[in-house]
């Protein structure tokens, strides 16, 4: 029988697998990894813009916006390059800065900051760290139009221009990530990420706001404020990639904030999109490995794209090592109920940004049965509706059904 190896953290599983009952979602052959130069011409030829040399002039100072460590962007790679392309256009180093668009998730570490960025950047330019509760951090910048407070990192006043530079990938409610998010939720206030997120819900319908979906721009509601809030921080210039397995960029969009990441966007979609001609009663996902597992609130988003392959009532069987644990150490509150009804009660009387993907999962753990190979304990997986298992029961679940199995959850979407 052939033989898959499915990423599990920093390492991987393989997997024997009867090729007659179960279909292999692969979803694109990657091209190769762009060179420098490449990424150079990608960068000459911005979509609705100036190149960023002729945005900046000499003695003007730039903010970089990068994420966190639990995305996999090739920004070292692209950070490199446009440092010694501005260093040659008359900034100097320390005119220009580094903030990680953390939003509400932990602080970025002094080793990852040498990953993220390469110990070269790392150690030659000012990195910032971005906390949304420290109000000596905040400022507020004014309202939506819907009443929502835009408060945001102080660091975008005190530079001449604000430079986006993410990652395009799925994003099971606000549609993709990187572009705007970089600055909302990436620089955000906790009460601003709280106030748009929650526009994903529907507290009449205890269900996802209409138009909330993955791969959804138009009509999103949650994206439409994350652009709202965006535009006061008046985004110079937006760098987004489309990075492979490793997370070596194969593609780079660039110019106007909001046009280039559109782009970016749907040439990730058309080549992430997975179609099938039928659900099936067993899928085996892994999520791509780490960061895209490194805690439940992440290896979700691979649990999300592998409940559209599945029959109601099938299999989920899940690969998420969630080395940090479960994302946040209150995330577990929200389970100790009846179901997900209930859990939907308590978040429409008293919202939080986790008890929505709370919600979320649990509608999934009610409707399929899921098992998991992951490190997390027993105490943590029961309440979730989960079972774990070994990686030596992986056998049970490929054979006598029929099934998909979805190497990298984390990077696809399923459509019918």
């Amino acid at each position: 029988m052939p033989e898959i190896d499915l990423k599990y953290g920093r390492s991987s599983i393989p997997v024997e697998y009867d090729e007659s009952r179960f279909a292999v979602l692969e979803t694109y052959d990657d091209p190769h990894p762009l060179s420098d130069v490449e990424l150079g011409d990608k960068l000459d030829s911005p979509i609705e813009s100036k190149p960023l040399e002729e945005i900046v002039q000499p003695g003007e100072s730039i903010l970089f916006v990068v994420p966190d460590a639990t995305r996999r962007t090739a920004c070292g790679q692209v950070i490199n390059l446009l440092l010694r392309r501005m260093i040659a256009n008359g900034t100097a180093p320390h005119e220009m800065a580094v903030i990680f668009a953390t939003g509400i998730h932990r602080a970025v570490t002094d080793e990852e900051k040498q990953t993220i960025l390469t110990p070269f950047v790392a150690q030659r330019i000012k990195t910032l760290d971005h906390s949304p509760r420290d109000l000596m951090q905040i400022v507020r910048f004014g309202e939506t139009r819907s009443g929502i407070p835009v408060e945001l990192n102080r660091a975008i006043t005190e530079y001449d221009h604000v430079v986006l530079i993410g990652g395009a990938s799925f994003h099971y409610f606000a549609g993709f990530t990187g572009g705007r998010k970089l600055i909302c939720p990436g620089l955000a206030s906790a009460k601003t990420v709280a106030a748009t997120h929650k526009l994903a819900f529907d507290c009449e319908k205890h269900d996802r706001r209409t138009g909330v979906a993955t791969a959804s721009l138009d009509g999103n509601p949650v994206h439409e404020a994350f652009i709202e809030a965006a535009s006061f921080a008046k985004p110079a210039f937006a760098i987004t990639t489309i990075v492979d397995d490793s997370g070596e960029a194969v593609d780079l969009f660039c110019g106007d904030w909001i046009a280039s990441h559109r782009a970016a966007c749907d040439a990730y979609a058309k080549q992430n999109t997975i179609r099938i001609s039928e659900k099936r009663d067993v899928v085996v996902v892994s999520c791509g490995g780490w960061p895209h597992d490194i805690n439940m609130i992440q290896a979700h988003k691979a649990f999300e794209a592998a409940s559209h392959a599945c029959t109601d009532g099938g299999t989920i069987v899940l690969l998420a090592e969630c080395g940090e644990g479960l994302g946040r150490s209150d995330f577990l509150n929200w389970f100790f109920g009846v179901d997900s009804a209930e859990l939907a009660r308590r978040l429409c009387e008293s919202y939080q940004v986790n008890g929505q993907t709370a919600w979320s999962l649990l509608t999934k753990t009610e409707r399929f049965k899921v098992k998991i190979v992951t490190a997390l304990r027993d105490n943590e997986i029961k309440p979730l509706r989960m079972q774990k298992i070994e990686t030596g029961s992986l056998e049970e679940y490929l054979t006598g059904s029929s099934g998909y199995i979805l190497p990298f959850g984390a990077r696809s979407m399923i459509e019918i």
